[in-house]
């Protein structure tokens, strides 16, 4: 049965809705097309109809992903950059990985993806360290940028190796060291 444009673009952004949580939570590798198409509602047949590949769906779900990070950064910066750390630092980021931040989840399979996923991940990158800047207390642009990365490089391998040790104890002392080396500033 065919459907309209309408319903397949629907079908469209609700396959890289879903995506993109999934692969925050399984990685790349660690879900099929099957289960991506059946989380969407769909069946594996019409893939091909919106995407070239898995590759293809990867590097479109990160993109997707690390732009609700930025709206979701962007939001919580404007209002209180220290609020917005303690969050990003908090149990309840470090335990919900599909729902969490794009950076910590998908880096990895970035890393070992294809130049599309390198790309839109290095744009990504390049998103939220312009969102952080803009926050940053230095009075000169490139001091800001250096800020900028060095918060967004404490902030995103804190919360990746809070996830990944077993030990609670060790995963808080992991984002408090992380909290308490930022610039006064902006802690």
């Amino acid at each position: 049965m065919k459907v309209s444009r309408a319903q397949a673009e629907e079908n469209r952004e609700r396959i890289l809705d879903n995506a993109a949580q999934l692969f925050r939570e399984r990685g790349f590798d660690g879900i099929g097309l099957n289960d991506l198409m059946q989380a969407a509602g769909l069946t594996r047949g019409g893939f091909y109809g919106h995407f070239d590949s898995k590759d293809d769906l990867a590097a479109q779900a990160t993109r997707r992903a690390l732009a609700a990070n930025r709206e979701q950064w962007k939001k919580q910066t404007d209002r209180s950059l220290s609020a917005w750390i303690k969050a990003y630092l908090s149990d309840t980021h470090r335990d919900h990985i599909g729902a969490g931040c794009g950076l910590v989840a998908l880096a990895g399979d970035a890393a070992r993806g294809g130049a599309a996923v390198r790309e839109v991940f290095g744009e990504g990158v390049e998103s939220l360290v312009a969102t952080l800047q803009a926050q940053m207390p230095a009075a000169d642009a490139d001091t800001r940028r250096e800020q900028a990365l060095a918060m967004l490089s404490t902030l995103v391998g804190a919360l990746l190796l809070s996830r990944a040790v077993g030990d609670a104890g060790l995963s808080r002392e992991l984002r408090e060291a992380a909290r308490r080396h930022l610039p006064v500033a902006v802690r």
